[in-house]
């Protein structure tokens, strides 16, 4: 099986965030895909197999399939185009998000993701004790995202990853204004042994929908300020979210199995 190590949302080796993308003609056991996912230790591993004109493209955490992710998605799309379909500017990928398409657009790849619509909830004790600060709103989708009327609160925040896995929603995005970008994020997904997700593309159908709604602009910029960072164009339209960022591939093996 050949697998591929990509850094997606950025231009520069060791920035962005890891996926390990497998490509294979049949579909490996289940408890395999998730030896390898938990061999790599990545937030994602994906494997894709071909159906006729499409490919079916799964994606794996180290404790187990996830129904969205972003840059797994858009390292899969940069690996088909380059190594196995390089003559095709467009991707769709069936997920258990449905049909995902990936495009290239403006020297960029382009993802169209569903938005998560959100829904404002209380800011709770709880969540000030897992963040070490205060939210100024927070909202619920699959995920909870917490919002912060300073940047540096996001880029400095350490939170306690014990009283993360006690809140609400599957991951834990923290956003404020940016001061370079439209917004600066983080996310933290300890419910699914990760502790922070370097840039997360299915966290920005949360924050990019509410960034939008917050401006009236339907195009953003997008920082994530994790240790690695990585920067998302977001554009919100129709109800979906597209997402573009660039890619960079770091390694190509064959797994021994």
């Amino acid at each position: 099986m050949r697998q591929y190590i990509v850094d997606a949302f950025t231009d520069k080796l060791f920035h962005g965030n890891q996926a390990a993308i497998c490509v294979t003609d049949s579909w490996p056991d289940e408890a395999l895909m998730m030896n390898i996912a938990q061999e790599n230790n990545f937030s994602e591993t994906a494997f894709i197999v071909k159906e006729r004109e499409d490919y079916r493209l799964r994606w794996f955490t180290p404790s187990g399939e996830i129904d969205l992710c972003g840059h797994a998605t858009l390292a899969s799309a940069y690996v088909i185009m380059n190594y196995n379909d390089q003559n095709s500017d467009t991707i769709t990928f069936n997920t258990l998000s449905g049909k995902l398409t990936v495009s290239k657009r403006d020297g960029l790849l382009e993802m169209e993701f569903p938005a998560y619509e959100l829904e404002r909830v209380e800011v709770t004790d709880e969540m000030a004790s897992a963040l070490g600060v205060r939210p100024v709103e927070a909202y619920i989708g699959r995920d909870l995202l917490c919002i912060f009327g300073d940047e540096e609160a996001v880029r400095n925040m350490k939170p306690d990853m014990t009283r993360v896995k006690e809140l609400d929603g599957l991951l834990l995005h923290v956003s404020a204004k940016g001061r370079d970008y439209d917004c600066v994020s983080r996310s933290f997904a300890p419910k699914l042994g990760i502790t922070e997700d370097p840039v997360c593309g299915s966290g920005h159908c949360h924050i990019a929908p509410y960034w939008s709604a917050k401006t009236g602009r339907n195009e953003l910029t997008a920082y994530q300020a994790s240790r690695r960072g990585g920067v998302l164009h977001c554009r919100v339209e129709g109800g979906k979210v597209y997402l573009a960022g660039n890619a960079v591939l770091y390694s190509v093996s064959e797994l021994v199995i």
